[in-house]
């Protein structure tokens, strides 16, 4: 595995030239980088629109598009984002199972995760959140 991370490092450090074949290399550079740490961001334009979307109160365009975005492949900070802001959604809606499930999914990437002050506070899905991190 370490052979195969430094062979993606040094192809990534490779890749700063602009010819046509080195931006084909670069590009199998990042791609390989992208699998071997399992990261990957290309959901990112469709999360930013999740999050303006959710912003604005179109919370059903937004779960659409912040799945999409799972869909597409996101980092893990954004995966956490994602799915604390589909869990909001799904409180706010009344439907405390799929809220329950898309926090877990949230604190399975990262167990360290703790709500802002005023999402902590939300009468819905403070308490459902709180649970689920003092079951942990």
């Amino acid at each position: 595995m370490t052979t195969r991370l430094s062979i993606a490092v040094a192809l990534l450090l490779l890749a700063g030239c602009e010819t046509a074949p080195m931006k084909e290399f670069r590009n199998d550079a990042k791609s390989a980088w992208s699998q071997l740490t399992g990261s990957s961001n290309k959901g990112s334009p469709a999360l930013s629109t999740g999050l303006k979307q959710y912003d604005e109160g179109e919370y059903q365009p937004a779960a659409k598009s912040l799945q999409s975005a799972l869909d597409q492949g996101l980092s893990d900070k954004d995966k956490v984002d994602a799915h604390k802001h589909l869990a909001f959604i799904n409180c706010s809606q009344g439907r405390n199972g799929p809220c329950r499930d898309e926090f877990r999914k949230a604190l399975a990437i990262n167990p360290s995760l703790e709500l802002t002050p005023a999402e902590a506070g939300h009468p819905t899905w403070g308490p459902i959140f709180r649970s689920l991190k003092v079951g942990r």
